[in-house]
């Protein structure tokens, strides 16, 4: 049977099923998912776009997560009783589909529910250390290098800008808000190089621990039985908890209408913390992490190395004014910052 996408035949017959159907959800080259109807129910295919020996380490986390409580399709042995299949050097996994209805943001019910069990999942994390003969992803003490580069990047942007004998719109709203968030990320670095932040990083380096990158609400599934499962742990990477609560505050707050929202962001807080509280030092290093740009940055690296290449001149415009709104709108909260921190 062929796939649109490629043929995938010969990966299904590593595994003791039997294909009655495959249907193609997306395909973009080096990876690729199928939905797998089988004698034994809907299973899910993903070709990997990284090598076995990544792998290798995502699925020592995923079973270390599993055992601790964490919710994970299981994924399928082949006839030989490997994890995966290898096919001109590619990866191919097959695991359950789950069935049951994605979460969203739309209540504060929900919210609540997505941040417990993100707090339970970097609980569950507690433990590990990459043991393994594979290739570690981590990020771990990594972010004051990241932020240094990414600073001299944007500088490097906004001095060519300056140069230009004639500007576009973008460039002319780049003139004018850069030097703004320039002083966010000097801020922002300087806040990690404070004794907290190094201290939470020899903290997972001692007990280990694990971020999932893409802990959103669509990678969020409420099974029948009432589990929850998380999808798409391909992304895995060793660091502190800090890097998914960041990443979610972003994507809540970019669906409100006036940005950042002062007791929805203390709400959120004190969700995590009721599941895996988090020290006082700890919370301090929210402080930097909200004071760098994330949002204006990923915009403006975006636009100068014209990384959409479908986007107009309007499109990159109209992103640019809404990052500098939704940034803009967090700085009350940075400003108050120790009336949101749980106690």
């Amino acid at each position: 049977m062929v796939s649109k996408g490629e043929d995938i035949t010969g990966v299904l017959k590593e595994y003791d099923i039997d294909v009655k159907g495959i249907k193609l959800e997306s395909y973009k080259g080096k990876k690729g998912v199928w939905w797998i109807n089988t004698d034994k129910g809907y299973k899910i295919l993903k070709k990997q776009s990284f090598s076995y020996k990544t792998l290798d380490f995502i699925i020592d986390a995923v079973n270390h997560l599993n055992s601790n409580g964490v919710y994970i399709p299981k994924i399928m042995k082949t006839r030989a009783g490997d994890d995966y299949v290898i096919k001109n050097d590619v990866c191919f996994v097959l695991s359950e589909a789950i069935n049951g209805s994605t979460l969203n943001y739309s209540s504060d019910e929900n919210v609540r529910r997505i941040i417990h069990e993100l707090a339970r999942f970097h609980k569950a994390s507690r433990g590990f250390k990459a043991t393994g003969n594979y290739k570690v992803r981590t990020h771990l003490g990594l972010w004051i290098e990241k932020y240094e580069k990414e600073m001299n990047k944007l500088e490097k942007y906004y001095d060519m800008e300056v140069n230009k004998e004639e500007h576009s719109e973008f460039g002319k709203i780049i003139l004018k808000e850069y030097p703004h968030f320039y002083k966010r990320i000097k801020s922002s670095i300087e806040g990690f190089k404070g004794q907290s932040y190094s201290d939470w990083v020899n903290d997972v380096e001692e007990s280990g621990g694990l971020c999932h990158q893409d802990f959103t609400a669509g990678n969020c599934v409420l099974e029948d039985s009432g589990r929850l499962y998380i999808l798409d742990t391909d992304s895995l990477t060793i660091d502190i908890p800090l890097r998914d609560i960041r990443k979610i505050l972003n994507k809540i707050m970019k669906r409100k209408n006036d940005g950042w929202e002062y007791e929805l962001t203390k709400n959120i807080l004190r969700w995590y913390n009721e599941e895996n509280p988090l020290k006082d030092y700890q919370w301090d290093v929210l402080k930097p992490t909200l004071t760098y740009p994330h949002l204006f940055v990923g915009i403006m690296s975006k636009y100068y190395e014209r990384r959409e290449k479908t986007w107009t001149e309007q499109k990159y415009v109209k992103r640019l004014k809404e990052m500098i709104s939704i940034e803009k709108s967090v700085e009350p909260i940075i400003n108050n910052f120790e009336d949101i921190i749980p106690m």
